[in-house]
């Protein structure tokens, strides 16, 4: 197949990876984005396109299909080549740049590697011994608010989806009930105290016991865990199972990168192990490490600046600030 030849291939086409993608095109790069999604947006288009995002600076709330949509637009200016429905599976390096074979053969020669996650990063922690109840009922994600609208919707977890889910389908949904398993939780304070002031009855500490029903999801027995063994049968027909999601690195486990806790270990600069690969966003890890989008954008901009000298060692880390252009 035809070999693209560019400075930077950003792998994964999420938040992170299309502000690098801007970002490497503002310091003037030739840039290609692989995703093994068919669409643009990643985690953000497959699993919560309805969601409110809180976390981007400048908006108050926006809707994470929104702010795809946005970040594709701004992206436009760096005339980036697009290969989706691609994952990146072998690593070569050269002297002055790497060769990446793509899941159809196709060969990326570029100076620079920036990895964002994007490749099926990121699994579904599953609800136990409920897998059967998978399409009929029982999700790990909502792309779409509108199809829980007039049900009794049970959410399970303790995390910021599982609260955000809460928040979102109030009032679309008849009603809401949430149990997590602790009485602590691991969501944002604002949003729990949010969800503690609304209609959705939350229940600690429970998990789920039983799922019943024929054809679909009818009712759930949760079971209370402090050591009364107390239960409670619950009239549902939707289970939102917001447990998390487990890393899984692909075939980035054989690359030789470096990794901690199932991400990619990076430096302040952004810099893996390997000379000419870079990383952002949730998929690396260093001390002190914060997952959030805002963090990731920051992420991105400090690894394609770092990378720029690996492109052209006559260029500076730092291109200056965007307003002395004008």
């Amino acid at each position: 197949m035809a070999q693209p030849t560019v400075d930077m291939l950003i792998i994964g086409a999420g938040p992170s990876g299309l502000y690098a993608a801007y970002y490497a095109g503002f310091r003037g790069f030739s840039v290609a984005v692989m995703d093994s999604l068919p669409e643009l947006g990643g985690q953000v288009t497959a699993l919560y396109p309805e969601k409110l995002i809180y976390d981007v600076a400048g908006y108050p709330a926006i809707k994470g299909q929104d702010l795809v949509d946005a970040m594709v637009e701004q992206a436009a200016s760096a005339n980036p080549r697009y290969l989706l429905g691609q994952t990146a599976e072998q690593l070569v390096e050269a002297d002055d740049h790497v060769e990446i074979t793509t899941s159809d053969g196709t060969v990326v020669q570029a100076k620079t590697v920036l990895i964002t996650g994007g490749i099926g990063t990121f699994a579904p922690r599953s609800l136990p011994g409920a897998e059967q109840w998978e399409g009929r009922g029982l999700m790990y994600f909502v792309p779409r608010l509108d199809e829980l609208a007039g049900r009794d919707v049970l959410i399970v977890g303790g995390g910021d989806s599982a609260f955000d889910w809460a928040v979102s389908l109030e009032h679309i949904a008849r009603s809401v009930t949430l149990v997590h398993r602790r009485r602590g939780f691991r969501a944002h304070a604002g949003t729990v105290e949010k969800v503690l002031a609304s209609s959705v009855r939350v229940l600690v500490p429970y998990e789920v016991d039983t799922i019943h029903g024929t054809d679909t999801i009818e009712s759930v027995v949760v079971r209370d865990n402090s050591g009364t063994e107390a239960s409670e049968s619950l009239n549902v027909q939707a289970v939102v199972g917001a447990l998390g999601f487990i890393a899984d690195l692909g075939p980035f486990t054989h690359w030789g990168l470096e990794q901690r806790k199932r991400h990619i270990l990076v430096d302040q600069a952004m810099r893996t192990n390997l000379p000419r690969v870079f990383a952002a966003g949730d998929i690396v890890d260093y001390d002190g490490k914060v997952k959030l989008i805002s963090v990731g954008f920051g992420e991105a901009a400090t690894a394609v600046n770092n990378a720029s000298v690996v492109i052209d060692p006559s260029l500076h880390v730092f291109p200056g600030h965007s307003s002395d252009n004008d």
